[in-house]
């Protein structure tokens, strides 16, 4: 039997339109490219978002409470840019950059982050009334 040859994966391409949605979701998000930049590299726990700290860390754009931070945490998981850290116990309140993500946060590094639209914000706003990730 032959061994499978992991050191050189093909790199998994995505559709313009799923692009689109995830930099959308992620430039209308209360959080600031240097939380996305931290997760590139590491975990970060929620409390490490909310509150003070994730404001003095540079984390957010206001004083997020958890409440505030884990909803729209999850909503980006659901539009595929972010996943929930798991350990042996299951899953923990950390969360990291998908693959997606970890596009998108490259492509910022040469980039400055953009501000988002009215068209972005008002699209974002109907797509997560409807719930519609992609």
């Amino acid at each position: 039997m032959s061994a499978a040859n992991f050191s050189n994966p093909t790199p998994f391409v995505y559709s313009s339109q799923t692009l689109t949605r995830a930099e959308r979701s992620l430039i209308c998000s209360p959080f600031k490219y240097t939380l996305f930049a931290a997760m590139g590299c590491d975990r970060v726990a929620i409390g490490e978002i909310t509150g003070n700290k994730g404001f003095e860390k540079g984390y957010t754009k206001r004083l997020l409470s958890e409440l505030v931070a884990d909803n729209e945490l999850v909503w980006l998981i659901q539009v595929g840019v972010l996943r929930r850290e798991v350990d042996g116990q299951g899953i923990t309140d950390s969360f990291r950059l998908t693959p997606l993500g970890r596009n998108l946060v490259e492509e910022y590094q040469t980039k400055p982050w953009r501000n988002p639209s009215w068209s972005d914000r008002i699209y974002e706003t109907i797509t997560r009334w409807l719930r519609l990730p992609f």
